[in-house]
C-alpha cells in the first residue's frame, strides 16, 4: 500500500503544480506551453499507475478539497485536525490499506 500512497502523493503534487501554473497565467504572466504540457504528461503517466478505485476516490476528494491527501502529525489529521482513533493508526502502521480520516474523508499518510 505504501507504494500506492507514494504515487497518490506525487499525483497530488503534480495537480498542485498544474493549478499554480494556471493561477500564474490568470495573473497575466507568461507561462511556457512546454512546462504545462510536461506536467500534464507526467500526470497522465502517474494516473496510469494507480488503481482505478483509488484514483476515483482521490479525484472525488480533490473536487472537494485543495489537498485530498494530508499527513498525520501527533495522531491528528492535518486536514481537519481531528484526533484519529487508535485502530486507524494501528492499520496504518501495519501498512494494510489506504486509510481515510473519519472526520473529513481525506486520504492519510504519516509525516516523516
Amino acid at each position: 500500500m505504501r507504494n500506492q500512497l507514494e504515487k497518490l502523493v506525487a499525483l497530488q503534487d503534480l495537480d498542485l503544480m498544474i493549478q499554480e501554473l494556471k493561477e500564474v497565467q490568470e495573473l497575466g504572466f507568461e507561462v511556457k506551453t512546454e512546462s504545462s504540457e510536461t506536467l500534464k504528461n507526467a500526470r497522465d503517466e502517474m494516473t496510469a499507475k494507480i488503481p482505478r478505485p483509488l484514483l476515483g476516490n482521490y479525484e472525488r476528494l480533490r473536487k472537494r478539497y485543495k489537498r485530498a491527501i494530508v499527513p498525520i502529525k501527533d495522531d491528528k489529521c492535518l486536514g481537519c485536525f481531528m484526533k484519529l482513533p487508535t485502530y486507524l493508526l494501528t492499520h496504518m502502521q501495519r501498512d494494510e490499506q489506504v486509510i481515510t480520516c473519519e472526520g473529513c474523508g481525506r486520504i492519510l499518510y504519516w509525516l516523516m
